[in-house]
């Protein structure tokens, strides 16, 4: 096969690498780019109980989701701390769970081990379910121009000819199809879009305010630490799951001390994980990175969780008192300190 070289399908249907990351974050910012999803896992429940049994586990409710319905849902432990964030939708099969690839096998015999006698079953489905993201202010006209369904709400999903496309938002998308017909997909899509690579994708996760939760970051935050009920990821009507009563007293008892935020700073991508550090508390962290990438002129933007008293402290840094200062940006949603 004769194929484009950089970001596209290979012979043996993997994706080639990148090959100038600075100008797909500009396509990211200014245009619009195609993204293989590798760097994301979905797992596949199936069974008469896979609703209920997903029910009683995460922050979300599952029950209540439709056919046309597509969600963000957590996963915590007894203490309330995420162990994990999902994206989950229905298809035919039965219920699908994306997440960060590094977390998949761990979290799919995790989870596993709540299905006691429901009729029920987890597997990595990924195989099965290639997925492609498109994005940008051109992302749209480009699902039109491939012939492919526009779901015309966010957080829905519309289906034709065996593919699924998922609307997150306005500008951005995520394409399901069968694997047989992920090149011509690809292809269709790319005459439109700039191929690129994971980072890109990540770039419209930080502007959106939506957490990832990675290897390094699990069981450091409670989901509203993340803003993670501002967008949409919890319901504080479905019952009980695994630290339910600690995320319910943060939201309607507590006083929440720290918030996630959107910042860019004049250094290299941190780590997720990596501590940040205000003035008000010295030399003891104030948070941590959530996640970051490289913007294409150099510098960084990032999601960070960070004590809301040093945000007005002073200046927030990277990694360390003197490290690099933190430029907050907006957010699409109003943060508060508790609602409640």
């Amino acid at each position: 096969m004769d194929l484009p070289p950089a970001g596209t399908l290979t012979e043996d249907g993997q994706f080639a690498a990148v090959v100038d990351a600075s100008e797909e974050m500009r396509a990211a910012r200014e245009g619009t780019v195609l993204v293989p999803l590798t760097h994301l896992a979905r797992l596949r429940a199936e069974g008469e109980d896979a609703a209920t049994f997903l029910h009683n586990l995460m922050t979300n409710d599952v029950k209540s989701l439709s056919a046309d319905d597509v969600r963000y849902a957590g996963f915590c432990t007894a203490k309330g701390r995420m162990l994990a964030s999902f994206l989950i939708w229905r298809d035919s099969a039965g219920i699908v769970l994306q997440l960060p690839q590094g977390l998949a096998e761990a979290l799919r015999k995790k989870l596993a081990m709540y299905i006691l006698r429901a009729k029920a079953t987890l597997t990595d489905g990924s195989a099965a379910l290639p997925a492609l993201g498109l994005a940008g202010r051109g992302a749209e006209a480009a699902l039109s121009a491939a012939g492919l369904p526009v779901p015309a709400v966010a957080m829905t999903q519309a289906q034709a000819d065996g593919v699924a496309v998922l609307r997150l938002a306005s500008d951005r998308f995520e394409i399901l199809p069968p694997p047989e017909r992920l090149e011509s997909v690809w292809r269709a899509l790319a005459a439109h879009a700039t191929p690129a690579g994971s980072p890109a994708w990540r770039w419209f996760d930080i502007r959106d305010g939506l957490a990832s939760i990675w290897p390094a970051t699990q069981e450091e935050f409670v989901p509203q630490m993340v803003n993670f009920e501002l967008s949409g990821g919890v319901s504080f009507k479905k019952g009980c799951y695994p630290g339910q009563e600690i995320v319910a007293r943060t939201q309607y008892l507590g006083k929440l001390k720290r918030r996630m935020y959107r910042a860019s700073a004049d250094c290299a991508p941190p780590a997720p994980g990596t501590p940040v550090y205000g003035r008000d508390t010295k030399d003891q962290a104030c948070g941590a990175v959530v996640d970051a990438v490289a913007l294409p002129d150099g510098g960084c933007e990032l999601l960070a969780v960070v004590q809301m008293s040093s945000t007005e402290a002073g200046p927030v840094t990277l990694g360390s008192l003197s490290g690099s200062p933190l430029s907050f940006l907006p957010l699409p949603y109003a943060l508060g300190e508790n609602e409640g």
